[in-house]
């Protein structure tokens, strides 16, 4: 389902890792120092010239591994890197997927291929690398111009049709635009502002809107070899007049849409020459069958990795922490694959109004709740809470999670009631 490599290639990908330089391990990322050691592999973190200030960078270890801050000078960073013996670049963060692509190529150590690197970030370099592959992709276009995106959904005929930056993740300024003038007013704003990382937004990307079920494929590849560690399913509910996360779900591995699923996404992949190391592929289902949103070059974003495994019996940074310590293992198809053992739900935290301070005290009555099982604020402690528009201004999330769906159906609505009332009022007397 995927193309191999060559030989000489395979040769180094077979290498174990004995020390992984992870680029920015923010949010997520922060835990896979503590993945990769629990495999007795060591790290250096690498700090970027561009991180998301939006993620929080605190390791789940003590002992914390090594630093380097990069400076903009690409061959000084990596000499620091071969003084610390490192074998292995890898992205903690989206911000860390261009210079871990940049820094693996200069050491020479086994990474994605580069003969089209900015597909992997460029969102609209991205569609074209998959287009050109054979697979389905939204139209869409890349430009300044507002007249040029009016024009192009004039053409497109359907609204309505989406805008967003070119390089930029999560639900950042992602606009779905219903006339020209919603079109015109998105594309200002967009070029006037900066993306997540603080790099300004040259240029916009129009493409068409896509109906159907949205889900996520995260994988782990290790030689150009893939492994589909978990499937999930998005499901969104509007905020005004735009589509916001609601709740995810893991589809379980016998479900035949996953099938479909992963055979496209194992052909992004492939268009996008990531080979080694975690990708994160967003896709819809539509009436021509599954096409991409986007693909990043990393992990997942924001699940908790010890929810995860509990429940589906792995995840997706332990499987990478075993791929680059047991190549091998990887390139026989050995790593472990997901089985969910009871019904788990992500939901997102949703603040329907400007609210109080944040505390976790507030959220007594969220963790009463008879499925409870984990909850991650992702908003300093104390910071007054603004209304939820997006995914940025979301406080966090919760898991639910029972052997019985009903139960997590119900938990759930009881947790938007607990929204809806005061959960984010002001301080809990």
């Amino acid at each position: 389902m995927s193309a191999r490599p060559s030989p000489a290639y395979a040769a180094r990908a077979t290498d174990p890792a004995t020390r992984v330089a992870v680029v920015d391990a923010d949010g997520m990322g922060a835990f896979l120092p503590g993945a990769l050691a629990r495999e007795g592999v060591r790290s250096v973190l690498v700090r970027s010239d561009a991180p998301n200030p939006h993620l929080a960078n605190q390791p789940d270890r003590t002992d914390r591994p090594p630093e380097v801050t990069h400076r903009g000078d690409l061959a000084a960073t990596a000499d620091a890197l071969r003084r610390y013996g490192v074998d292995r670049v890898v992205a903690g963060a989206e911000s860390g997927v261009l210079l871990a692509d940049a820094l693996s190529a200069e050491l020479g150590t086994p990474g994605h291929g580069m003969s089209r690197p900015s597909a992997r970030r460029d969102k609209y370099e991205m569609a074209c690398a998959v287009r050109e592959s054979g697979q389905s992709t939204a139209a869409c276009l890349a430009t300044d111009s507002a007249d040029e995106v009016v024009a192009w959904a004039r053409g497109h005929g359907r609204w309505p049709v989406v805008l967003k930056p070119l390089a930029s993740a999560g639900t950042d300024n992602v606009l779905f635009c219903r006339s020209e003038a919603e079109l015109r007013a998105g594309v200002a704003a967009i070029t006037a502002g900066r993306d997540r990382y603080g790099g300004r937004n040259v240029a916009v990307l129009v493409q068409e809107h896509l109906a159907g079920a949205e889900y996520f494929v995260n994988t782990v590849s290790s030689g150009g070899v893939h492994h589909v560690v978990e499937v999930w399913r998005y499901h969104k509910r509007p905020v005004g007049d735009r589509p916001m996360y609601d709740h995810e779900e893991p589809v379980p591995p016998d479900d035949p849409v996953v099938g479909v699923l992963t055979a496209y996404t194992l052909r992004v992949l492939d268009a996008l020459e990531i080979r080694n190391g975690a990708a994160h592929t967003e896709v819809i289902t539509t009436g021509r069958g599954p096409v991409l949103v986007e693909c990043a070059a990393r992990h997942g974003g924001s699940h908790t990795p010890s929810v995860v495994s509990r429940f589906l019996g792995t995840d997706q940074l332990a499987c990478l922490a075993r791929a680059l310590a047991h190549p091998e293992e990887a390139a026989r198809g050995q790593l472990p694959r997901y089985r969910p053992r009871a019904h788990l739900r992500y939901v997102t935290l949703r603040s329907p109004r400007t609210g109080g301070p944040l505390s976790a005290e507030r959220f007594a009555p969220v963790r009463a709740l008879g499925t409870f099982v984990e909850m991650a604020l992702t908003m300093p402690e104390g910071t007054v809470l603004p209304r939820t528009t997006d995914l940025a201004s979301s406080p966090g999330y919760v898991y639910l999670g029972s052997a019985d769906p009903a139960r997590v159906a119900a938990d759930h609505r009881r947790l938007r009631a607990l929204e809806r009332a005061d959960l984010y009022e002001g301080p809990r007397r």
